[in-house]
């Protein structure tokens, strides 16, 4: 049975669409982008900032579902300039020390409220 999984402590969705869907032990969290679920807003800072709230995100959408980052087997990186791949890998890195997930990551034109990266993410049980 399909679940739609919220939590406060991340980003409330900008459009149609929710946090994440939780079924048959498949959780599927929407696209992140580096708001700050405090303020509402883009956080400061170049890319670095950006993928960490990101990431940190993303880690409160799992929590709320009751996984953690070793759960997660695919992600999907957005950047609106391949030139902050490297950068965008060094923070992305410490979220998975070991067996990190299948991955891609992709360069586009632009971004959801001028965000820098975002990152869509499978996780499983």
């Amino acid at each position: 049975m399909k679940k739609v999984i919220f939590t406060e402590s991340a980003p409330k969705a900008v459009g149609p669409y929710s946090q994440a869907i939780e079924m048959n032990g498949h959780l599927f969290i929407s696209g992140q982008v580096p708001i700050d679920p405090k303020t509402g807003k883009i956080v400061d800072g170049g890319i670095k900032e950006q993928t960490d709230q990101v990431m940190k995100n993303i880690g409160e959408i799992l929590k709320a579902a009751g996984y953690t980052y070793d759960n997660v087997v695919k992600s999907t990186c957005l950047l609106n300039d391949m030139e902050n791949f490297t950068a965008m890998n060094e923070v992305y890195a410490k979220y998975y020390p070991n067996n990190p997930p299948a991955r891609a990551a992709y360069g586009v034109v632009k971004l959801p409220l001028g965000a820098m990266v975002e990152i869509e993410t499978i996780a499983m049980k």
